[in-house]
């Protein structure tokens, strides 16, 4: 009896000092989270450094803005000349290249500009021909008259002598007189009209005709006329989609740009490889932005794909300096507004690239290379 009690009590004491399993559960959970917690002030210590380092490295490097849109050069093309349209030889969304025939104006009005010009050209020529052969009349009457007022000089000489000694009669020395005046009046008439027609002809006795002011004023004609018939045939002047050309239809009167203000008709054009990205940069993010460095464009009509781009200029005046109202005001309700800077971004598209549309937004990060907090 007294052993069955003993081996009883110490079961229970032994129940005492063994942990219970729920016991066991809870001191294993304590210690899983003092474990956790350590390790999360370790990482969670070690995660805000890397940022801490992070930031100080790269702080500032990188600006952007998706305020930035596809531009490209836009042309209306319109002739600077006056006619009626003949054909057109394009179509809306049609792709051109440089130097291809857009449209043509009926060419007859200036083909007979062209001959009337090609004519007063060849009446010039001969005219200053003409003038040189009158040159040469007039110089050969002038030698044959030097001739005919030495023989008159002789002869009054002869006379005159003759009438010292009264051998003749004063009325014989009076006509030998007169007889060499006259000779000597038309010898200098001969010389002076010798001298206007030389003066025409610019000294030169043997101008070409080419040289000839007469000449040349017929010949600016005739370019000009030949000019206007060449830009009856309307050429595209670079490489580019047709977007306008419904409006022209043959038929149609084009009113030269150069004579009204505006065109009455025209086929409008956009670049296919003359686009750029067009950010406006707010001015406190262009502190070390500069020409050259790399920018990142997405476009958002083709998301996933980024073109590798780079500033190719700043702009000297924001946006609103070329506004007709300026946005500054000497009034007491006068906020300051961050302006925008205009930055003109290139990028190297490749054939395999889908097309650059202008007006397209896009987002654009430029990489200004600072590091270390902007040193």
């Amino acid at each position: 009896m007294d052993v069955r009690m003993e081996s009883t009590d110490d079961l229970y004491h032994g129940a005492e000092r063994r942990p219970s399993r729920a016991g066991a559960w809870f001191g294993s959970v304590w210690q899983d989270k003092a474990r956790l917690r350590r390790i999360l002030i370790i990482f969670g210590t070690a995660a805000v450094v890397i940022v801490a380092l992070f930031v100080y490295l790269f702080g500032g490097r990188y600006v952007g803005t998706d305020d930035s849109y596809v531009r490209a050069a836009k042309l209306m093309v319109s002739p600077d000349v006056s006619g009626l349209v003949k054909t057109v030889d394009v179509r809306s969304g049609q792709h051109v290249k440089k130097g291809q025939v857009l449209f043509t104006l009926d060419a007859r009005p200036f083909e007979i500009a062209v001959a009337n010009a090609r004519a007063a050209l060849e009446a010039a020529r001969q005219d200053v021909l003409s003038q040189e052969d009158t040159y040469k009349g007039l110089t050969a009457q002038a030698a044959a008259q030097e001739a005919q007022v030495r023989l008159a000089q002789s002869t009054y000489n002869r006379y005159l002598a003759l009438a010292k000694s009264n051998a003749i009669a004063p009325q014989t020395l009076d006509q030998a007189r007169s007889t060499l005046a006259s000779a000597q009046a038309t010898l200098a008439s001969l010389k002076q009209n010798s001298a206007t027609q030389l003066s025409k002809l610019l000294g030169n006795p043997n101008l070409p005709p080419e040289q000839a002011p007469s000449f040349m004023q017929a010949k600016a004609v005739y370019d000009e006329d030949m000019r206007q018939l060449n830009h009856t045939v309307v050429r595209a002047p670079f490489e580019a989609d047709v977007t306008e050309v419904d409006s022209l239809q043959p038929g149609t009167l084009v009113i030269s740009a150069l004579s009204s203000f505006s065109t009455t008709s025209a086929v409008g054009l956009v670049s296919t490889t003359d686009v750029w990205i067009e950010a406006d940069m707010k001015e406190t993010d262009l502190t070390r932005v500069k020409v050259g460095n790399p920018v990142d464009v997405t476009i958002d009509t083709y998301p996933g794909k980024t073109w590798n781009c780079h500033v190719n200029a700043i702009s000297r005046a924001s946006a609103t300096e070329f506004s007709a109202l300026p946005s500054e005001s000497a009034s007491s309700n006068w906020v300051k507004v961050v302006q925008r800077i205009p930055v003109r971004v290139t990028c190297a598209v490749s054939p395999s690239d889908p097309p650059l549309r202008s007006g397209m937004s896009a987002l654009g990060t430029i990489d200004t290379g600072t590091r270390f907090c902007g040193r």
